[in-house]
């Protein structure tokens, strides 16, 4: 007797397999909303509909049975040779289910299960698994295995705004590379993360002691990690105010960097050099413009909701810069009504720009409100950066918002 769910998860690892859509499986025998709901486990199978399914497969009937369940190891080649949700999902079932089984094997399920929360824009998600993976690594006991889950650990921590434990993972894999004399790839790779969140924790010396050591250690190389490396040491520039060394370091990046290589890196790049004209004093609209348009035109062959979103966002910034007040509230009630991918700062930096058109409408008292407790929020959470730019933004908004009025009071 075949039941339910294990029936409903065999069918469909079976159909992900071959590569084969819910039509294609279904044919003119059945339909697909009934197949859907025999995957999810919703309805029990007729015999019909098993002889059906067995054709359409290939196979015997008796290939259903639970007993015959794809591997962990199975299913792992299949995500690493297939990447897609449906893969994924049934990795991430596999997972529940691998207590026992060989750690290697969990370790990497683990770390395939992570990317794909990540490149969903999942960052909840991506943390409870790369959380799992820490305890795993230690477990395993291995140095490399144990600097990549805390380096990844560290930046979905600074994703989720959780700086403090970001810097101790950050640190703490940074130094298992070091003692370990670890590949340069995996110290860079801790340097990345490490760099950003000390200068995100106001802890500057530090950070520029580390991107020295980035710098030299991806001297000579044009690839992803060279890019990735060029624009941390860009935005580390950008946060000390040091905006011309900034824009040379994320031209140099832009002029060398194959964007064939890593499109979501050099559309990040695209964006930070984006940003960092509208930083400026005084800002460049016009550059920032033209770095939008140009990140617009590679959206779609790398399009994800996160990306959507942060040009929409940058885009909303850049209407209030141009005084195009009505435009930039448009775009932030468009996002607002999307479940956001985006970063624990870029989301603040949205929630700032709201209260920064208030001030400007004449909701002077509520805006300087809601600025001041996302200032706080962000110095509860040591984000001593992010925390003294909002600060920074509410003194000029109001300069600005009292500027009009006494203009029109003049006039």
């Amino acid at each position: 007797m075949l039941e339910q769910p294990s029936f409903g998860r065999r069918l469909r690892q079976l159909r992900t397999e071959r590569g084969l859509s819910q039509a294609a499986l279904a044919g003119d025998g059945m339909s697909t909303g009934y197949l859907s709901r025999l995957e999810s486990g919703a309805r029990q199978p007729s015999d019909r509909a098993v002889a059906h399914l067995a054709g359409q497969l290939g196979i015997s009937p008796s290939e259903f049975e639970g007993s015959r369940a794809t591997s962990l190891a199975q299913i792992l080649s299949l995500s690493t040779s297939l990447e897609s949700d449906e893969t994924s999902e049934l990795l991430a079932e596999a997972v529940r289910s691998a207590h026992g089984q060989d750690p290697m094997l969990r370790w990497q399920a683990l770390w395939l299960l992570g990317q794909w929360k990540r490149r969903h824009g999942d960052s909840a998600g991506e943390h409870g698994y790369l959380q799992r993976l820490v305890t795993l690594s230690e477990e395993i006991g291995l140095a490399e295995l144990r600097a990549r889950a805390l380096t990844q650990f560290a930046r979905s921590l600074r994703v989720l705004g959780e700086i403090v434990p970001a810097v101790e993972a950050a640190a703490a894999a940074h130094r298992l590379a070091v003692d370990h004399a670890l590949s340069s790839q995996d110290r860079a790779a801790s340097l990345l993360v490490l760099v950003s969140v000390e200068a995100e924790a106001g802890r500057m010396p530090d950070a520029r002691r580390h991107a020295d050591e980035l710098t030299v250690l991806v001297r000579g190389r044009s690839d992803t990690l060279w890019a990735e490396a060029l624009w941390t040491a860009g935005a580390l520039k950008v946060r000390q105010g040091e905006f011309a060394a900034a824009e040379v370091l994320f031209q140099e990046a832009l002029d060398g960097f194959d964007s064939r290589e890593n499109l979501t890196i050099w559309l990040r790049l695209r964006i930070a050099m984006a940003e960092l004209h509208l930083q400026k004093l005084p800002p460049e609209p016009d550059a920032a413009q033209l770095c939008i348009e140009a990140a617009e035109a590679a959206l779609p062959f790398a399009r994800t909701s996160a990306l959507e979103q942060s040009l929409a966002a940058l885009r909303a910034r850049l209407a209030f810069h141009e005084g195009r007040f009505a435009d930039a509230r448009a775009l932030l009630e468009r996002l607002g009504r999307t479940e956001l991918r985006l970063p624990y700062q870029s989301r603040i930096r949205l929630e700032v720009l709201g209260h920064q058109l208030r001030i400007l409408s004449g909701e002077e008292e509520e805006g300087l409100a809601g600025l001041q407790l996302l200032a706080e929020e962000a110095q509860e959470n040591s984000n001593i950066n992010l925390a003294a730019e909002i600060w920074r933004l509410a003194a000029e908004c109001l300069m600005r918002a009292r500027g009009k009025v006494r203009g029109a009071t003049g006039g």
